[in-house]
């Protein structure tokens, strides 16, 4: 079983990559299908042509778009259409993962919830071409491993259903956080979005790893040709590899690490309610943990030390609302690495119903399943019967395990 290698080159989007999977040899009816499945083969023409970028030769992907209906789909209904569809489980998981991300990071941008979002560009018909297409073509080819290089951003300004939008767009931004994507910069002076929100979002659920292998062979290749004209070529290459990896190196990293930052203050001249407030801020921010506790300060004054653990590429953001919503005159701050284990959240059915539980992966390969602790409290005063009892209860009886997000 061959690898999958996705070079970004230098940007991506979603039908860059359908044309690529195309002009590898997945066919077109197998990329058809499961649209057909869905009861979408009559809202589109979907064609596959020849086509050049500055001279190098490939394969446009062109969706034209015949629904008369002028239908604006939130992610509630494509949902539905997903999770009603005859699809197989691998094939309908990976397009929920993709859309569900699209959908979180669109909610955050525009602070409403991700059930609410109406995708505009995103539920277009060429979009559902796009990315269902792309995981039809994946599952198709079903290599052993993914990887694919950084991807690059560019600059300027896109048009869009919201109006004139900076490059990269917000919700780019938000899944590059989410997902935590590294991208590179050698092409930020270039006018044009390289990378679309579409691309980002299959790009990072159905990447293993966001990086190439470093010892491969290339068996085969197919190349996609983007629609906008740049001084170079404009194309995104999908490789069939063979990966010489160590075994243990090819595993995917559990535990893994990153950066984080820790911001710290001792504070002697608010009040318990003001540093409650201000602590639940920086929680609502987005801090990962924060912890305070009362310590003895200067002049024998009772005081509170504060300390916050931050995204690293949020810790100027969060000097501000120190300065902002407290009354310290200086923070201590330092980047530090963690390793933590891959975790995600789902839910599962038990006696009680639906919960929502979060899984944890151990590096020796076993999962372990905890409920929310908002769950337990909410069921024990439902049920009227301790913490212990609640748990014991749901370890026993939970089975089906719905992931809400990819291991992160």
């Amino acid at each position: 079983m061959e690898d999958v290698l996705i070079e970004c080159s230098p940007g991506i989007s979603g039908d860059m990559l359908l044309g690529a999977f195309y002009d590898l040899g997945v066919p077109k009816k197998v990329i058809e299908q499961p649209l057909i499945e869905l009861g979408l083969k009559d809202l589109y023409d979907l064609q596959f042509k020849e086509s050049k970028s500055c001279s190098i030769r490939g394969v446009k992907a062109k969706v034209e778009n015949i629904d008369c209906s002028s239908i604006k789909r939130t992610w509630r209904s494509i949902k539905e259409l997903i999770l009603n569809g005859y699809l197989e489980d691998k094939l309908k998981q990976k397009v929920y993962e993709v859309f569900e991300s699209l959908a979180s990071a669109e909610g955050k941008v525009h602070g409403i919830k991700s059930e609410d979002v109406h995708f505009h560009e995103i539920g277009a018909i060429d979009s559902l071409v796009d990315i269902i297409g792309v995981c039809a073509a994946l599952n198709y080819l079903n290599p052993k491993k993914v990887y694919c290089n950084e991807p690059m951003l560019g600059k300027g300004f896109v048009q869009t259903e919201h109006g004139k939008l900076s490059v990269p767009p917000p919700a780019v931004i938000e899944l590059i956080r989410q997902k935590n994507v590294r991208v590179l910069s050698s092409f930020d002076l270039i006018e044009g979005e390289l990378s679309t929100p579409t691309g980002i979002a299959l790009l990072s659920n159905l990447a293993d790893y966001l990086s190439p292998p470093s010892k491969y062979s290339i068996n085969s290749y197919g190349v996609g040709i983007g629609n906008l004209e740049f001084p170079f070529p404009n194309l995104v290459r999908v490789y069939k590899i063979s990966s010489f990896e160590n075994s243990s190196f090819n595993q995917k990293i559990n535990p893994r690490c990153e950066e984080i930052t820790l911001q710290e203050a001792w504070i002697d001249d608010q009040t318990p309610e003001d540093i409650s407030n201000f602590v639940e801020k920086l929680r609502i921010e987005g801090a990962y943990d924060v912890s305070y506790q009362a310590i003895n300060m200067k002049k024998n004054r009772i005081g509170f030390s504060i300390q916050a653990i931050l995204p690293i590429e949020k810790k100027e953001y969060f000097r501000r609302l120190w300065f902002d919503y407290s009354n310290t005159i200086g923070v201590r701050e330092r980047n530090q690495s963690r390793w933590i284990l891959l975790r995600r959240r789902g839910e599962c059915s038990t006696t009680f119903g639906n919960i929502k539980v979060k899984e944890t992966l151990k590096p020796d390969g076993s999962k372990t399943m905890k409920p929310e602790n908002d769950e337990v409290l909410r069921l024990k005063l439902e049920h009227k019967i301790s913490t212990d009892e609640i748990r014991k209860i749901i370890k026993e009886t939970s089975k089906n395990f719905k992931p809400f997000e990819n291991w992160k």
